[in-house]
């Protein structure tokens, strides 16, 4: 990022999923090349929360056009079946309006 320029959205997904733990992190490193091509993603942060045994992404989007891109992708598509996800993911996106540092 630029001295002025940071994230405008930021895209929270976290869901369950029924692979084992080693086979999910090995689906997510595979495909770490494909998300570093998606344009207008500024940085994504792969998560994991072990007291509800859920996984998920933090996405930071430099606009909601480059989001809504993403959003009607094929990759972001594949993700239920490729993760092997137990029902409905949550997702939640919010506006960045500042940053304490660049």
């Amino acid at each position: 990022m630029t001295e002025n320029k940071h994230p405008k959205i930021l895209l929270l997904v976290k869901f369950k999923s029924a692979l084992p733990h080693d086979e999910l992190e090995r689906r997510y490193k595979k495909r770490l090349p494909e998300f570093k091509a998606v344009a207008g993603l500024v940085q994504k942060y792969y998560l994991y929360d072990p007291a509800s045994d859920e996984w998920g992404g933090l996405y930071f989007w430099d606009s909601q056009e480059s989001l809504e891109e993403y959003m009607a992708s094929d990759l972001r598509k594949s993700i239920p079946e490729v993760y092997e996800i137990i029902g409905a993911p949550r997702v939640e996106t919010v506006n960045v309006i500042d940053i304490l540092r660049p």
